[in-house]
């Protein structure tokens, strides 16, 4: 079979503080926002990006907040004129996190969350939400066990014999099912694909009745446990992590549960380097796309006062994971250039 890769368009908010990948400074933009204290919800389970600083939900060290977007949100609050401080709250279930904004509870979420058009859109396809400009470049990939890096090298030799694990809801399980061609590049399911919900098998007609996106699935998929593939030449998807995340995705690929993990690179490359050699990333999409923080759709003055200082942060792009990686330090670094005069107002 022909596989067609679908690219997913990765747009960006149109902010004062960011058009056209071009950033312009906002002079002042957080000159409203002094003494704000923001309820601000944090995915939980995505090391190293976003995640609680012990696992175990029971333990007082779950509600601190750890990794990539803990330390750039430090440097955040730690930029002149202070007094930005994110009062930050796990969250455990990550299907739809990016919409919390839009509720009571949260003025802004992370966690990995990559920025797609369709995830500002409640389910009456209103916008509820607005990205901020991308503070991390992520693609996709499969994480194995090693003695199958080489087999597993491209996703051309994901067939039905294969278990690939995958957090429900999001790009990684996307892009998973468009790459091997189990769904069509608006998510509906191929014809005949079986999926293995609460309730009972469904089989997919080929409509639109049955789509899963990086944004939403159709009401009777919203359980799914499983899904079979029409074709020998497409893999099977198995769904883990709604307890405990990636610990979970893990274990089963640990104890031969699954063959493979689909998510970003990101976490991936981290879980392989922590597992002593005994995983491996094999194959990587093609696809660039981009993490960001979900804010309200009506506070655009939050938008533009944060946008300015991961703008100043990650120097316009210029400095991400990779760099944090190297140096942890490296934002409240470019924190304390911007005090001294460089960039703040």
């Amino acid at each position: 079979m022909t596989r067609v890769l679908v690219v997913l368009a990765v747009v960006m908010p149109l902010s004062s503080a960011c058009r056209d990948g071009v950033v312009d400074p906002v002079s002042g933009a957080c000159s409203s926002r002094t003494g704000d204290a923001l309820e601000f919800g944090f995915y939980a389970f995505f090391e190293p990006v976003s995640h609680s600083q012990d696992s175990d939900p029971t333990s007082p060290g779950f509600a601190t907040h750890a990794g990539y977007e803990a330390d750039l949100l430090t440097a955040v609050e730690t930029m002149e004129p202070h007094g930005i401080t994110f009062l930050r709250k796990p969250v455990t279930d990550w299907p739809g996190i990016w919409l919390l904004p839009a509720t009571p509870e949260f003025d802004m979420v992370g966690g990995g969350i990559t920025i797609l058009e369709s995830r500002t859109l409640d389910a009456s396809g209103e916008r509820a939400i607005e990205f901020t400009s991308g503070h991390i470049a992520f693609r996709q990939s499969l994480l194995v066990r090693s003695g199958d890096a080489e087999r597993f090298s491209s996703y051309d030799s994901l067939g039905s014999a294969v278990r690939v694990g995958v957090l429900r809801g999001s790009t990684g399980e996307a892009r998973l099912l468009q790459i091997t061609g189990v769904t069509n590049g608006d998510g509906v399911l191929a014809p005949g694909t079986q999926i293995e919900t609460p309730h009972g098998v469904l089989v997919a007609d080929g409509t639109a009745r049955y789509t899963i996106t990086a944004a939403s699935a159709s009401v009777e998929l919203e359980g799914r446990t499983h899904i079979i593939p029409p074709s020998p030449a497409m893999p099977q998807v198995v769904y883990l992590g709604d307890v405990s995340g990636e610990s979970e995705l893990l274990a089963a690929l640990r104890t031969g549960l699954i063959d493979a993990v689909a998510q970003v690179e990101v976490g991936n490359g981290e879980a392989a380097r922590a597992s002593g050699g005994a995983f491996a990333v094999a194959a990587v999409d093609s696809l660039a796309e981009y993490g960001g923080f979900a804010l309200d759709a009506e506070d655009t003055d939050l938008l533009a006062c944060i946008d300015e200082r991961l703008d100043w942060l990650t120097d316009k792009r210029r400095i991400g994971y990779a760099e944090w990686r190297t140096d942890p330090g490296v934002f409240l670094s470019r924190a304390a250039s911007w005090n001294r005069g460089a960039g703040g107002t």
